[in-house]
């Protein structure tokens, strides 16, 4: 219910900020621009949708090779100490396990494109399991926390970005990112474990996520012995070695059990086109919402009366130019994407206001999309409590990109 009132908050928000506008100001044009980007979101909903149709027919085409070689069932053994622990309501050995372990994996390595087909198919197979099909399970929503808060290890698209905007080290934001994006996850990991009261003290949980914190910690490390152009080289290089690797496998695999890889990989790939018409609908509601919402100048509301918050308060006010992308991560990636950008050339890439932006960007995920699209892809309409806990991941990472901006770059 939550995601319902918050579509319709964007709504009557966009519609009190025009009427505002007009009667204050003498503002007539606010109307056709609010109209306008209905239109324009609209369109970007389905050109989303289109260009997730091949994306999803080949990663969920890989998928099914793999389902059927027995290699995802494979990978989710492995994981299976953690996970049964995060997710008691999949039974032990169920292919969600190793659908699970692949999106994450994606996600850690920033390969946003692979990540998305295979948490739809992680999504897909939990609703086989649940009995209420229009009501997110909790195995579902502590999944949709491990997505929303966007732990990621190597944040290529970030880095390409400051090149493109000229910063003397586009790489010198992957420690501040890493670290933010770690909090982030942590946070909404503990927060949903205390929610579906699973045992946080479980020596097996704790292990794992000692385990990964010393991954970070060794990562974080290596990379800052490096110069920037190695950073950079060998990141790119090991996402994609390592995601290369896993199709090699699939394939190796298929041939071993001798399956007909080729009709396996055409029933995936049909899959996929279904579900990407599958979630059209919902992605045009949220992005018409948000964009409406936009559009209005309710955001620049919101930032300006922060801005003069902080200032009012005493504190430095050096990372508040920052705060629309925080603001609009959750809502639309494009949109805190051109945020975080349109600073960059402002400001320039290394104003510090600039890298606050970029160690934001990095460390949470585009929450409101996930939602849509995830939600959307199997029909479940009652989220139950995944906006506010998603939403506390996103605060949290944005409050540690901030921090740890301050802490490298201060």
């Amino acid at each position: 219910m939550a995601l319902n009132y918050i579509w319709i908050a964007f709504f009557i928000a966009a519609f009190a900020v025009a009427v505002c506008s007009t009667v204050f100001t003498g503002d007539l044009s606010i109307w056709s621009r609010i109209m306008g980007s209905s239109f324009t979101s609209a369109a970007q909903a389905f050109e989303i949708a289109l260009g997730l149709t091949g994306i999803l027919s080949l990663w969920l085409g890989l998928m099914k090779i793999g389902e059927k070689a027995g290699v995802i069932q494979m990978f989710g053994r492995i994981i299976s100490p953690l996970f049964c622990r995060l997710f008691p309501g999949i039974p032990k050995n169920h292919p969600a396990m190793g659908s699970i372990f692949m999106n994450v994996s994606a996600n850690m390595l920033g390969l946003d494109n692979a990540a998305t087909p295979l948490g739809l198919k992680a999504m897909k197979e939990m609703q086989e399991l649940n009995k209420q099909k229009d009501t997110a399970t909790d195995a579902m929503l502590m999944f949709l926390i491990l997505n929303a808060s966007g732990l990621c290890f190597i944040p290529i698209g970030i880095m390409m970005y400051r090149a493109q905007a000229g910063a003397a080290n586009p790489t010198d934001v992957f420690l501040p990112i890493l670290l933010a994006t770690f909090i982030s996850t942590l946070t909404g990991i503990v927060a949903m474990c205390i929610k579906q009261r699973i045992a946080l003290m479980d020596k097996v949980l704790i292990s794992w996520l000692l385990g990964l914190g010393a991954i970070i910690g060794v990562t974080v490390y290596a990379f800052s012995q490096m110069d920037k152009s190695s950073v950079e080289l060998y990141s790119t290089f090991i996402a994609n070695l390592l995601l290369f690797s896993v199709i090699i496998i699939f394939i190796i695999a298929g041939m071993r059990k001798r399956i007909n890889m080729y009709d396996a990989f055409i029933e995936g790939a049909r899959e996929g086109f279904k579900t990407a018409v599958l979630i059209i609908p919902y992605l045009v509601a949220i992005l018409v919402a948000i964009g409406m919402f936009r559009a209005s100048g309710a955001m620049e509301y919101i930032t300006h009366g922060m801005t003069s918050a902080v200032a009012w308060m005493g504190f430095d006010s050096g990372w508040v130019e920052a705060l629309p992308t925080a603001l609009m991560k959750p809502l639309s990636g494009s949109g805190s994407r051109g945020l975080m950008v349109d600073l960059m050339n402002t400001h320039g890439a290394d104003a510090f206001c600039s890298r606050v932006a970029a160690a934001i960007q990095g460390s949470t995920d585009t929450t409101f999309y996930i939602l849509a699209v995830y939600f959307g892809s199997v029909g479940v309409v009652k989220t139950r409590y995944a906006v506010p806990y998603a939403l506390l991941a996103d605060i949290t990472g944005s409050i540690a990109g901030i921090a740890a901006a301050y802490l490298f770059f201060a």
